[in-house]
């Protein structure tokens, strides 16, 4: 049984920039995460606030012009960021995996999809063609596709969606890795199909104990699934707890935006609560809060050091981290909420 209680993958103060002609794009601007084995951990957020940029940089997948400029990823304590490329690919496939967001387009259209799993197995296992052959076989059924003899033989464009997206995380599945890392593992699919494919991490993480960084926007998703949520906001994280305490009581007024725009069962409302203004440009952040300019709960409060200051992230309650100046002791003028006001 894996010790729970020491993370199997830490990630402290990481930044992933982008550097064009005139600009630097700061995808992922000083992120830190801690994953334990065998747990789901949610990493939520808007398009383009750096969850995917996060995902590859643990991969080591950041291509130019983007570069990891700073922080640590420990796996089991060693740092992927100090690792030789030859050693980062013994790393991947075989200890952590990705299932990328579009299965369409991580498959190769020209091979069949049996042989594409078949080669991960020889790549990364050193199987021999009749075993990797049988073995894709193997994870095909696993993940649910019906008759995979034939399917094996199948290309890609032949495929519904659902069925691709089995194939994608029979891939990731083939080494048996320690961490899976699911980029956006139900968009583009139905109802029915996203189901079965929660479904189906869910057994496959109780089968095999693997951890799971679970990416999405979506926090249905995310309260099927995980256990504790990383709410991200441009490149940063603002909000981190466990997923009970943080729909029961979110503190971030972001997280409670974004929990008060999906409609709930059972609940009538008029209108759906709306998140202010936009998203901040990433090469172009606000000064202090990144949030403050959308934040209502900054001009409830006469907060003026949000627009001024950034604020760190505090454990406001035990095991739950939020990054927002209603719940720290605030200096030089400025007021401190009270507690009762810090829930409003």
């Amino acid at each position: 049984m894996a010790d729970n209680t020491q993370p199997l993958l830490e990630i402290k103060n990481l930044k992933t920039y982008f550097y064009t002609e005139d600009s630097v794009v700061k995808a992922v601007d000083g992120i830190d995460l801690k994953v334990f084995p065998g747990e789901v951990l949610g990493l939520v957020g808007e398009s383009g606030c750096g969850k995917s940029a996060a995902a590859l940089s643990i991969m080591r997948l950041i291509s130019s012009p983007g570069k990891i400029v700073e922080g640590e990823i420990l796996f089991e304590g060693r740092d992927l960021l100090k690792l030789s490329e030859s050693e980062m690919i013994e790393v991947r496939g075989n200890c952590i995996s990705m299932i990328f967001q579009q299965p369409m387009t991580a498959l190769n259209p020209v091979y069949k999809v049996g042989f594409q799993i078949v080669e991960v197995l020889q790549s990364h296992q050193g199987m021999g063609k009749e075993k990797a052959n049988q073995r894709a076989i193997e994870l095909l059924k696993m993940v649910g596709i019906s008759d995979p003899e034939r399917r094996a033989q199948s290309y890609p464009h032949e495929l519904s969606g659902g069925m691709a997206q089995r194939v994608i995380i029979a891939m990731g599945l083939a080494c048996v890795p320690q961490l899976l890392i699911a980029d956006e593992p139900t968009t583009a699919l139905d109802v029915t199909i996203q189901a079965q494919i929660l479904d189906l991490m869910r057994e496959l993480r109780s089968k095999v104990n693997a951890a799971i960084i679970l990416i999405t926007h979506d926090l249905g998703v995310v309260a099927e699934i995980a256990e504790r949520v990383a709410v991200m906001y441009a490149a940063r994280i603002v909000e981190q707890a466990d997923v009970r305490a943080l729909f029961a009581q979110p503190l971030h007024p972001y997280t409670r935006g974004l929990l008060g725009s999906i409609p709930v069962l059972g609940q009538i409302k008029e209108k759906l609560d709306v998140i202010p203004g936009n998203v901040p440009n990433l090469i172009d952040l606000p000064p202090g809060c990144r949030f403050a300019p959308r934040c209502k709960a900054r001009v409830d409060h006469q907060l003026s050091i949000c627009q001024v200051q950034e604020p760190d992230l505090i454990e406001a309650a035990p095991g739950h981290f939020v990054r927002c100046w209603l719940y720290q002791d605030i200096t030089d003028g400025y007021r401190a909420p009270l507690a009762a006001d810090r829930q409003k």
